[in-house]
């Protein structure tokens, strides 16, 4: 797990010139996606009250955006063939902040429910070709770097939350908070820029490689142990980052200023963990890490379900981010290294089980806090964190055996 998504690449300058800008603008486009998923989280409350939607309603708004970026997913698979990954990326970007500003100043919940349906379509198109890149740009380093992509979400992340909190202190309404958030979003679109990379190793020649023909006969197969494992993460995730802003204000009584501090802990503990998930990978190993994340983040979210005030559930967020966060890196890893040549292949599959996470784990919670059972709402992800001790093992075999194809296919071409 701790090898590229493809064959390793010759040594080349990674400090300068096109690859180092090619991560650059990866980094970039990973931090608006989480800038941008964090704008729409921990505003939840303030839009509710805004535009008078019930709980159940904002639960359907959540749902509906979760359908849309599933769709987008695939039509961003389309996009990224005809038009590439980086111009798919800006575009995306751009669109999800203009999402942003039409939910913000919507006159009615008609125009503010088809602006989250574009936000959503904008999410999925954004998934598909920011990881497509990041895969060929992993391919070009020979070594893993995924975790410092989601590690510049999850920055990206606390800072927006810590935006949300800042602007509502002020008492701003929550107009000017999401106006706030589609600038930066804005702004970090425009820094995107195209970076020529050569081709990589695994892709050269006329045709699929003999491990990329067989794999993709039986991918599905290939893919669902990891696809299992991101499900699970991102109904942890979702669970977390949709409605921990609501389950602070309604549940635990926190104001609409400390309210997102509960997201931005999570982030915070995600960030610290990708920035250290290499390193522990390389040291013990990716089933030894799925299995220390899985129980951590079971442990965190019980702590999260039973927390008796706000400041406890915003530590408890912290160490639920703290234990899920190498888990989607090493999925996307994984499934990069399946179809080596052609990574967005895989990766818009792979997302099928991101998406049906989201859904179950925002829907979820979300009906269960609308019934005021926002405790419940945790401790269930905090059982089906422990599922991941059991499936962890699958990154030992599945994974290893598919690095070490491509690996094989690579010493062959060399």
């Amino acid at each position: 797990m701790t090898a590229s998504v493809g064959a390793p690449a010759p040594p080349r300058s990674v400090t300068s010139g096109p690859l180092a800008g090619a991560r650059r603008v990866t980094a970039t486009v990973f931090a608006a996606q989480g800038a941008s998923v964090a704008a729409v989280s921990t505003t939840v409350p303030a839009v509710e009250s805004h535009l008078g939607l019930s709980s159940l309603a904002m639960t359907a708004l959540t749902i509906a955006l979760t359908l849309a970026a599933g769709a987008g997913s695939f039509a961003g698979l389309a996009a990224v063939r005809r038009s590439g990954p980086v111009a798919v990326m800006r575009a995306a970007v751009l669109t999800a902040a203009a999402a942003l500003l039409a939910v913000a100043w919507a006159p009615g919940r008609a125009v503010a429910s088809a602006a989250y349906v574009l936000f959503g379509l904008a999410l999925g198109a954004i998934d598909v070709s920011v990881n497509t890149r990041a895969a060929t740009v992993e391919r070009h380093y020979g070594r893993s770097i995924l975790s410092s992509f989601y590690a510049a979400w999850s920055a990206a992340g606390v800072a927006a939350a810590l935006l949300t909190a800042g602007v509502s202190r002020l008492g701003l309404p929550v107009q000017y908070v999401l106006t706030a958030h589609a600038a930066l979003v804005a702004l970090l679109a425009l820094t995107v820029r195209p970076h020529v990379l050569p081709p990589a190793l695994s892709s050269s020649g006329d045709g699929p490689t003999p491990v990329e023909e067989v794999l993709g006969r039986r991918v599905w197969a290939r893919l669902a142990p990891f696809g299992v494992v991101l499900l699970v993460a991102y109904v942890v995730d979702s669970t977390v980052s949709a409605w921990s802003t609501a389950y602070l204000h309604q549940t635990l009584a926190a104001s609409l200023a400390a309210a997102p501090l509960a997201y931005a802990a999570y982030q915070a503990g995600t960030v610290t963990g990708r920035a250290s998930a290499d390193l522990m990978v390389r040291r013990v190993g990716p089933v030894a890490v799925v299995r220390v994340a899985a129980v951590l983040a079971a442990a965190a979210l019980a702590g999260l379900a039973a927390a008796p005030s706000w400041p406890y559930a915003v530590v408890a967020a912290g160490c639920a981010g703290l234990g899920v966060a190498a888990l989607t890196p090493l999925c996307v890893a994984a499934t990069g290294r399946l179809r080596p040549g052609a990574p967005e292949t895989v990766l818009a599959r792979l997302n099928v089980f991101n998406y049906v996470g989201v859904l179950v784990g925002a829907g979820a919670s979300g009906g269960l806090g609308a019934t005021g059972h926002f405790r419940i709402a945790y401790a269930i992800p905090a059982a089906l964190a422990l599922v991941l001790v059991t499936t962890a093992r699958f990154f030992r075999t599945d994974g290893t055996r598919a690095a070490a194809g491509a690996d094989t296919t690579a010493s062959g071409l060399g």
